[in-house]
């Protein structure tokens, strides 16, 4: 693979620490969540980052289809759900949901351009195979 970017970042203290990316941008207190048996709080959590990084990478993979096929996605966005929870032979596992919506489409165009976007985004390449992912058009 030819390298575009790397992103570096490090965790202390595990889901009740804090996270930093190597050139500081991001710095954030953790807090486990009520609902693995932590206290919650006002920090951040994996899922909530893993959530924002593929709504991010998605939305711009709608917009690279978008121009690709000349197509108008203005007020475009996407809001990734990620849960997670026990499957049936043990340990912890991820599924997400990833919510489009493209005010300036039908459903069918907007469905149309999702798939493709979940095909180039790199997100999405990740998790084939490894987790659910549910598609869906919010009109």
């Amino acid at each position: 693979m030819k390298r575009l970017y790397s992103a570096s970042a490090t965790v202390e203290g595990g889901r009740q620490g804090r996270v930093a990316s190597s050139d500081g941008v991001l710095d954030l207190d953790l807090a486990m969540p009520e609902g693995l048996g932590g206290p919650g709080g006002p920090g951040t959590n994996p899922e909530q980052l893993f959530a924002a990084g593929y709504a991010a990478c998605f939305e711009s993979a709608i917009r690279l289809v978008a121009r690709q096929e000349k197509v108008d996605v203005a007020g475009a966005s996407v809001t990734a759900n990620v849960d997670i929870g026990q499957p049936p032979d043990g340990g912890f596992a991820l599924e997400a949901e990833l919510i489009g919506r493209m005010p300036t489409l039908s459903r069918a165009e907007a469905e149309k351009i999702m798939e493709k976007a979940h095909r180039i985004c790199p997100y999405s390449k990740a998790t084939q195979g490894n987790m659910p992912v549910r598609l869906r058009v919010e009109e």
